[in-house]
C-alpha cells in the first residue's frame, strides 16, 4: 500500500488534540476523543496487512506480531527505563513500588486491565500515575493478538468476502454492545478491549469497503470529516460517559477523512502535521509522564508549555533514533523469531518492574532515608480488604460474608469501606480470646438500614446483612463505623433520612445484642498520605509527625454529626467511641503521628491507625 499522507495527518490530529487536552483540559474538553481516531486509523492499517497477506497466501501470525512488537516495544522500553531510573531518585517507595507495577503491567500489555482495577481515567489519582496513557497501547496489542487468529481462523470456513462483511457486521455489533456497557459498567467500557474492538474494526471496514468518488465529492467528504472530529472535541467534555454513543462521532469522522482519500489536501498533508504525524506515537509516549510531573511537583502553569515543546523534541528524537531501528529477523524457522530482540526488551523491563513493586519500591534513593521506609512500609491495608470487602452491581451477599480467624463469632462489625481496616484489626484482637468476628461492609454505602435501593444503592444489602447479625444469636456484640461526613453533610432532609436509618440500625442492634460500638468520624487528608510524606521527603522536613488539616476543619466539616452522636439518646448498652485523639491534637490533624502513617490513601485509616482505634475497645466486657 502506498504511503497515506491523508493518514499520516489524521495521526497528527489526533495526538494534538490528546496531548493538548492532557496538559490543559479547557483548551479542547474533548481532546481524549484523540485516542478513539488513533484506534481506528490502527484498524485499517492492521486490517489492510492481514487482508493482502491471507489473500497472497503469505500471511503468517508470527512474523505479523514480530512486526507489532518492532514498531511498538523499543520507544515504550525506553520509556519505562527513562520512568524507572527518574524514580529512583524522585520517587517515595511507594510511590516507586505503584510506578514498577505499572511498568510490568505496560510491558506486558495488560496496563489497561490494571487500571480499570485501579480506578477511574478522569479521577484525580489518575495524575500521579505515570503511565496511565499506556492502557490504550495495551488494547490495541490484545486486539493484534486476537484479530488476525480469529481472520485466519474463519479463512478456513468462509470466502474472503464474506470475512469482510464479517468485520463490518462485528463494527456494528460492538458499537451496540458499546453503548449498553458504557452506561452499566462505564469503567470497564472505557478500558477494556470487547468495548474499544469496535473502534478499529470501523478502521478496518474503511480498509475493506473504500468508496470511489470524484474529486469534488472527496473534498466534502473530508470536510464532513473533520467537522465531526473537531466538534467532538469542543462539545465532548469528560463529563460525558464515555466512550458511549457519542464515540460514534469522532469513529465516523475518522472513517470519513480515510474514505475520502485526499493525498493532496492541506489539511492533512501540510508540513506540520507530516512530520507531527510521523512523531505522533513517541509524542504520545513522552507527554503524559509530563503531566504527572507537573501535579507531582506542583509545577507553575508556565511548565504546561515547557512541557508540550519537550514532549514535542522527545518524539522527535524517539522516532528518529528508536523507532527507526532496524532490527533483523530470520523468519525461516522458530529460531528466527526468537530472536526478535524487542521482546526480550519487554522481558527484562517487566521483570525490573515486577522486583521493583515486589519489594515495595524500596531499592532506590529513598532507601538511604531510614524514616522513610519505615513509615511507607507501614502504609498498609487490610490483607483481607479485596476479598472480603464488596460493592458495585456484582456485590458479594451478605450470607457470603468473611469470617475472621476464629469459628467462634461472638462478634460482627458493619458499615461501609471505612470499617475495613478496623474489623481486621479488630478481629486480630480477639484471635487471642479464640473468638471471631464476621465482616460485613458495602463500598460507598449511606446508612440505610429499613430503606429501599431507591434510597441507597446498597439498602436492600444492609438490611440483609444486620438481619444475618440479629438472627446469629452467637454474635454477641457489633461494630458500626461509616463514612458519616459524606452522607450528612447534605441538605435537611437528606440527613434526617440518613438520622433515622442510623438510630434503626443502632437500635434494633441494641436490643437484639449485649454492646453495639460506634466509632465517631474519622478526620480526611487534603490529599493521599503518600502525597504528604512526598513534599516532606522532598523538602527534606520531619516525616514522623506530619501535619494534614487543622482540627477546626475536621470539627467544622463532621460538626453535625459529633453533635448528633454527643446528644443521642441510646440504650445503655451504645458505647459511642472518639476518634480524634488518635489522628489529631487541639490544633491538627496529622498524616502521620509519631512515626505511623495514619492513613493509606485520603481518607481511610491505615491497619496501624485502626490497631490504635481498636485499643480503645473493651473486649472482656
Amino acid at each position: 500500500m502506498h504511503f497515506r499522507k491523508d493518514i499520516n495527518g489524521l495521526r497528527a490530529i489526533a495526538v494534538i488534540a490528546v496531548v493538548l487536552f492532557h496538559f490543559n483540559p479547557s483548551w479542547i474538553p474533548g481532546g481524549f476523543a484523540g485516542v478513539d481516531v488513533f484506534f481506528v486509523i490502527s484498524g485499517f492499517l492492521m486490517t489492510g496487512i492481514i487482508f493482502r497477506g491471507i489473500e497472497q497466501e503469505n500471511f503468517s501470525i508470527l512474523k505479523f506480531y514480530v512486526a507489532r512488537a518492532n514498531r511498538i516495544i523499543p520507544a515504550l522500553a525506553l520509556l519505562c527505563l527513562v520512568l524507572l531510573v527518574f524514580g529512583w531518585f524522585y520517587l517515595t517507595p511507594l510511590d516507586y513500588k505503584i510506578l514498577g507495577k505499572h511498568v510490568a503491567s505496560s510491558m506486558g500489555f495488560i496496563s489497561n486491565i490494571i487500571y480499570w482495577q485501579e480506578s477511574g481515567y478522569f479521577d484525580a489519582s489518575s495524575h500521579g500515575k505515570w503511565l496511565l496513557h499506556t492502557w490504550s497501547l495495551s488494547v490495541e496489542w490484545q486486539f493484534y493478538v486476537i484479530y488476525p487468529i480469529a481472520l485466519v481462523a474463519m479463512k478456513r470456513f468462509t470466502s474472503i468476502n464474506v470475512m469482510k462483511y464479517m468485520v463490518l457486521i462485528g463494527a456494528v455489533f460492538g458499537f451496540i454492545f458499546c453503548v449498553i456497557a458504557t452506561y452499566k459498567l462505564p469503567n470497564s467500557a472505557y478500558y477494556l478491549l470487547p468495548t474499544r474492538a469496535w473502534e478499529m474494526m470501523v478502521g478496518g471496514a474503511a480498509c475493506l469497503f473504500p468508496i470511489v468518488l470524484q474529486q469534488k465529492h472527496k473534498i466534502k467528504l473530508e470536510i464532513v470529516g473533520i467537522s465531526l472530529i473537531f466538534c467532538s472535541y469542543i462539545f465532548i467534555s469528560k463529563d460525558n460517559l464515555w466512550p458511549g454513543y457519542l464515540a460514534i462521532f469522532p469513529v465516523l469522522g475518522a472513517f470519513l477523512l480515510i474514505q475520502a482519500q485526499r493525498n493532496d489536501s492541506f489539511i492533512t498533508s501540510n508540513f506540520i502535521f507530516q512530520k507531527l504525524g510521523g512523531w505522533s506515537y513517541s509524542i504520545y509516549l513522552w507527554h503524559w509522564p509530563f503531566v504527572v510531573a507537573m501535579y507531582y511537583f506542583s509545577l507553575s502553569e508556565r511548565w504546561i508549555y515547557i512541557g508540550i515543546v519537550v514532549s514535542i523534541l522527545l518524539g522527535f528524537l524517539s522516532h528518529k533514533y528508536v523507532e527507526k531501528l532496524k532490527f533483523k529477523n530470520g523468519f525461516s524457522n522458530l529460531a528466527g523469531y526468537m530472536r526478535c530482540k524487542p521482546i526480550y526488551m519487554a522481558v527484562l523491563l517487566g521483570g525490573i518492574g515486577t522486583f521493583t513493586y515486589s519489594t515495595q519500591g524500596i531499592y532506590s534513593k529513598a532507601f538511604f532515608n531510614p524514616d522513610l521506609i519505615k513509615i511507607s512500609s507501614l502504609i498498609e491495608e487490610s490483607p483481607y480488604r479485596d476479598r472480603c470487602h464488596t460493592g458495585g452491581v456484582f456485590a458479594m451477599k451478605p450470607s457470603d460474608a468473611c469470617t475472621y480467624f476464629n469459628d467462634n463469632v461472638t462478634w460482627a462489625t458493619i458499615g461501609d469501606s471505612h470499617s475495613v481496616e478496623i474489623a481486621y484489626a479488630l478481629a486480630k484482637k480477639l484471635r487471642n480470646k479464640n473468638e471471631g468476628l464476621m465482616h460485613f461492609s458495602f463500598s460507598d454505602c449511606a446508612p440505610s438500614y429499613k430503606k429501599s435501593d431507591n434510597f441507597a444503592r446498597c439498602a436492600n444489602w444492609t438490611n440483609e446483612a444486620v438481619n444475618s447479625i440479629v438472627k446469629d444469636k452467637q454474635i454477641k456484640n457489633v461494630l458500626i463505623n461509616y463514612r458519616y461526613s459524606l452522607w450528612l453533610s447534605g441538605n435537611s432532609v437528606n440527613r434526617e433520612a440518613y438520622l433515622s436509618s442510623i438510630d434503626e440500625l443502632v437500635t434494633t442492634l441494641a436490643n437484639n445484642k449485649e454492646h453495639v460500638y460506634i466509632f465517631k468520624p474519622i478526620p480526611r487528608l487534603d490529599g493521599k498520605i503518600n502525597n504528604y510524606l512526598r513534599d516532606n521527603y522532598l523538602k527534606n522536613e520531619d516525616l514522623n509527625n506530619i501535619k494534614g488539616r487543622k482540627y477546626s476543619d475536621y470539627s467544622d466539616l463532621n460538626n453535625y454529626v459529633l453533635n448528633y452522636f454527643d446528644n443521642a439518646n441510646y440504650p445503655e448498652n451504645v458505647i459511642i467511641i472518639e476518634t480524634e485523639n488518635v489522628f489529631c491534637d487541639k490544633e491538627n490533624c496529622f498524616a502521620t503521628k509519631n512515626g505511623v502513617p495514619l492513613y493509606f490513601d485520603d481518607n481511610h485509616p491505615s491497619l496501624k491507625a485502626a490497631e490504635l482505634l481498636v485499643k480503645k475497645i473493651n473486649i472482656n466486657r
